[in-house]
């Protein structure tokens, strides 16, 4: 049996909220806490209270039926949750949640005290799961952005090229020819092409050497 203390701290009804929580655990999903809880006061006659409690994941709205046997619950999730806010009037205060479609919900003469710690709770829950909605959102665009710019983004695949070392290959220096042995090789050119006899070259030759 869930405990009532922590809920009975605002002078809150305590039947009411015994009958309220006793209904409620069976509706709660796994992982879900209650935050607060409001239980409504008529200025004249307030048999039938209404209650609204605030969990981690959602709203509560609890309305007795059938004069008080029975109850009903309605409740509205905080992804489905525009804003919250309370009006302080003459007799308790006006509690408003003002979903993202449809007519904003309106509980009155809840008590002062209770209306503000009702909507600091509210506040707080529905700040937060926005600033995690938010979370989500950005890593999510972060994740379609750099997949995006994968796509976009040409693959450059860079393939080494093998250093190859040329040996030195050794240089020769040929010697300019010295007069004679160009004399001798124009000689034996003539020769060969049969421009001077044999014995006008050995002649010739034979000169050439006497004067080296």
């Amino acid at each position: 049996m869930m405990s009532i203390d922590k809920f009975i701290n605002d002078e809150q009804d305590p039947k009411t909220v015994e009958k309220v929580l006793g209904k409620i655990r069976d509706l709660m999903s796994s992982n879900e806490a209650l935050i607060y809880l409001a239980v409504q006061k008529r200025p004249a006659v307030n048999l039938m209270p209404d209650c609204i409690v605030v969990s981690n994941k959602r709203i509560f709205y609890c309305e007795p039926a059938n004069f008080g046997i029975t109850m009903n619950f309605k409740d509205i999730s905080w992804k489905s949750i525009k804003e919250v806010s309370f009006k302080e009037e003459l007799f308790g205060s006006k509690f408003i949640c003002v979903p993202q479609h449809g007519e904003n919900i309106v509980t009155e003469y809840i008590p002062k005290a209770q209306a503000r710690k009702l909507y600091q709770a509210a506040k707080q829950q529905l700040d937060e799961f926005k600033e995690e909605l938010l979370k989500i959102e950005k890593e999510e665009k972060q994740f379609t952005d750099t997949y995006t710019y994968m796509e976009e983004e040409p693959l450059e695949i860079t393939v080494p090229v093998p250093q190859v070392q040329l040996e030195a290959q050794p240089v020769f220096q040929v010697e300019p020819e010295d007069e004679t042995t160009l004399k001798l090789r124009k000689l034996k050119t003539l020769f060969d092409k049969q421009l001077i006899t044999l014995e006008e070259y050995e002649a010739k030759k034979a000169t050439i050497l006497d004067s080296f």
